[in-house]
């Protein structure tokens, strides 16, 4: 294929691009795609404009192009990675999820919606897996790692706790009056975003101007307890409380597909759900540079407590050494004793100031600085 004459490479190269406002705007003021990355893009109106510049380099992830224009870059030093077929998600997202995004078609039940169906494609390459699939879901994971990364989560705030807290209880209410008082504190609060203490946290931090919409709101809730029974009428009465009320407070969720069983909350504001639990726990606790808050939970938050531990055990010198706050007296030191351990680990380290044990949610703001 002859292309015309190539506008020639300029300065700022590296450059990740995935709108088509991005793409026109770059070209328009002279600069070329060498060594830029471009993801998700339909390309397929703009042939014209890609064979006349350089594209030395250039990533196309998942990007389309108008017949022979995609031999044609590589040939031209581009490296193009094709669309997957057969996904029931994109790997090459460009964005977070959203609660309307992965709920889609809830009406139906929950088994046609976007979150169900990837679940199930999971629990299949989960037992069939290929290079294909392999693949799919690293590129996916990285998207949204990366995708999480653009919000800017600098000082976040990690809320850890169990997903079997339900509805309606007071432990409940405590958790989203956490998440309120952190949120009105000026904190952004990152948690895994699933159930019980997790949905209560994000369902807070969204309703952070509003006491008497957050006290209405838990009451609507109470109504559908828990999601084990009936996924979709858990998740229709959340959404129910999203149109009802004004979520004006950020926060994010960070589920994964590996435990399927834990259907992701409709309160966060971006949901990064990914397929790798363990690069789900990388992120969550990265991200939690204000500090770590540990609620009531069973074997997935004894695990973020003391991986959120490592890092402030090998502290040093000026290292950063964020609060790590433990919350339930009675529970970390005798139904789940993680506290004596904790404490014995601490000792003549930087790390014994940084932790605290507190019976109730409302001590904890304070003790995050």
């Amino acid at each position: 294929m002859s292309h015309p004459a190539r506008m020639p490479a300029s300065a700022g190269t590296g450059a990740e691009i995935d709108s088509l406002e991005e793409f026109d705007a770059r070209l328009a003021s002279g600069g070329s795609l060498a060594e830029c990355y471009l993801q998700s893009l339909d390309l397929t109106g703009r042939s014209e404009a890609l064979l006349a510049t350089d594209v030395t380099r250039a990533v196309f992830l998942g990007c389309g192009f108008a017949p022979g224009v995609e031999a044609q870059l590589e040939a031209d030093g581009a490296l193009v990675f094709p669309t997957l077929p057969d996904l029931p998600f994109s790997p090459y997202r460009t964005g977070l999820y959203t609660a309307q995004e992965l709920y889609a078609g809830l009406e139906g039940g929950y088994r046609y919606t976007l979150d169900a169906r990837v679940f199930r494609w999971w629990r299949h390459v989960g037992q069939h897996r290929s290079l294909t699939s392999e693949l799919a879901m690293t590129l996916h994971d990285h998207a949204i790692t990366e995708a999480l990364d653009d919000v800017g989560l600098d000082g976040s705030v990690g809320v850890m706790g169990g997903h079997q807290l339900v509805r309606g209880t007071s432990g409940y209410a405590e958790a989203a009056e956490l998440g309120r008082d952190l949120t009105a504190a000026g904190r952004t609060v990152i948690t895994g975003g699933g159930p019980g203490a997790m949905e209560a946290v994000n369902l807070g931090a969204s309703l952070v101007g509003s006491y008497a919409g957050l006290a209405s709101a838990l009451a609507l809730l109470a109504e559908c307890p828990g999601f084990a029974d009936d996924i979709a009428a858990w998740a229709s009465a959340g959404m129910a409380v999203r149109d009802r009320f004004d979520l004006g407070g950020r926060s994010y969720g960070v589920p994964t597909w590996l435990y399927g069983h834990e259907p992701p909350n409709v309160f966060c504001t971006g949901i990064a759900k990914l397929f790798s639990n363990a690069i789900r726990e990388d992120v969550l606790l990265r991200h939690a540079t204000g500090g770590l808050v540990c609620l009531p939970g069973a074997a997935g938050t004894v695990q973020e407590v003391f991986q959120g531990v490592t890092p402030r055990f090998y502290a040093v010198g000026d290292d950063p050494v964020p609060p790590l706050v433990l919350v339930g007296t009675d529970y970390w030191t005798r139904v789940r004793p993680a506290w004596p351990l904790l404490t014995s680990l601490a000792e003549g380290r930087p790390m014994a100031a940084s932790l605290h044990l507190v019976d109730s949610v409302a001590e904890v703001p304070a003790l995050l600085g």
